[in-house]
């Protein structure tokens, strides 16, 4: 097809699932069902196995699409967290985001050893990749399920979201590294986990600061440039962390914060700026993941990835949460709802990506099976937030 057909053809595909997706989410508000997997949902109708037979299996436009988005929906939670509520629990969150996911991450990977035959490292592979929960699930249940938890429990579940995904991504290159170059990770991981985390933590502080000293003394000549700088921060801070070998995704989390604790010049406008260009990211990422899965390629892995989504929602998070959140002041229903409200999402699919970018063996069915254990135990929890909420009665006491 000849120009500008082709691109009028293109726009008027991306315009009608953005579209879709969006009516469809008030589907999500009435069922409980996180509205990201409504979107996952669309993009595979409209995939090549689906209605409407939309050809993509391009593996490296999904990850770079997919990572600028999560770069715009964690700098967006990190705009929309306070400080002041955060230091209550940066502790236990610290601790679920590191320990929390190594934990997870062995238990799943002990689950995918007996459930898929294959040898340790595969195994920690699939563990890593699906160890981390989701932040843009996370927010969009919690604040789309209408229920009011108590401050700190809440917090704790956004915060550790916001924060856990350094650790997984850490992890999953290791492995994947380790299984392209056939060489154990060894003390190495140890290493480049504390680096990359410490790296992370300085960058997104120092840049997110500079960046709010900076806006406070330039004076934009119209006020919709004030959304461009910021949007500029958060790409800046990802990117260059990651080429100074830091955790790109902890630092513009980190730099949302320290630039969201400032006095900026119309805020409540620049904080709905960035809210819609969250949802649009979470929007088009859900899209385009559900594009590239085959549906028709998920029933070899149905038992297995049922299995091993009903180990991370019932065993492997309830346990590790249970444990690492002992020595803080949770009580056990506290403790157990954070357990049960650790959903996956966009994450562990894009990390799946890693392995076949990568080439290596079997990559293809791995990602298949993240793919479907990811859908069943980000459902299972979602659409059961508010009811276990009132069950475990953990929702805010009325003012």
């Amino acid at each position: 097809m000849l120009e500008p057909n082709a691109t009028a053809l293109l726009l008027v595909t991306a315009g009608a699932l953005l579209g879709a997706s969006a009516l469809l989410s008030r589907l999500g508000t009435r069922t409980g069902l996180p509205v990201a997997f409504l979107f996952l949902a669309v993009g595979m109708l409209a995939g090549s196995d689906g209605l409407g037979g939309i050809a993509f299996e391009d593996y490296p436009l999904a990850f770079r699409l997919g990572t600028c988005a999560l770069v715009l929906i964690l700098f967006d939670g990190g705009l929309n967290t306070p400080l002041a509520r955060v230091r209550p629990v940066l502790g236990p969150a610290t601790v679920l985001a590191t320990l929390g996911v190594a934990g997870t991450a062995g238990l799943a990977a002990t689950a995918a050893r007996f459930l898929f035959h294959v040898p340790w490292t595969y195994a920690l592979l699939l563990g890593a990749i699906v160890s981390s929960t989701d932040a843009a699930a996370v927010f969009s249940v919690l604040r789309g399920s209408g229920t009011q938890l108590r401050e700190h429990v809440g917090t704790t579940l956004e915060l550790e979201s916001g924060l856990n995904d350094p650790m997984a991504v850490i992890l999953t290159l290791a492995l994947t590294e380790s299984l392209v170059t056939g060489q154990p990770p060894g003390l190495r991981l140890l290493a480049e986990v504390g680096l990359q985390l410490l790296l992370g933590t300085l960058l997104g502080a120092l840049l997110g600061t500079a960046a709010a000293w900076l806006l406070s003394r330039v004076s934009l000549p119209a006020p919709g440039l004030v959304p461009v700088v910021t949007v500029a921060v958060a790409l800046v801070t990802f990117g260059l962390t990651t080429l100074l070998h830091g955790s790109g995704f902890l630092a513009v989390y980190l730099a949302g914060m320290a630039l969201g604790r400032t006095t900026l010049k119309d805020r409540a406008g620049l904080l709905r700026v960035h809210d819609g260009l969250a949802w649009l990211a979470q929007v088009g990422m859900f899209l385009l993941l559900g594009l590239l899965v085959f549906p028709s390629r998920l029933g070899a892995v149905a038992l297995p990835g049922t299995i091993l989504a009903l180990v991370l929602a019932f065993v492997a998070r309830p346990l590790v949460v249970a444990l690492c959140l002992l020595p803080f002041r949770y009580t056990w229903r506290e403790r157990l709802y954070i357990g049960w409200v650790g959903l996956r999402g966009a994450v562990p699919i894009i990390l799946a990506t890693f392995p076949v970018l990568a080439e290596v063996p079997g990559s293809a069915l791995l990602f298949n099976v993240v793919f479907y254990s990811v859908v069943v135990s980000g459902v299972l929890p979602g659409a059961t937030v508010a009811r276990v909420s009132r069950w475990l009665s953990v929702q805010a006491s009325a003012s």
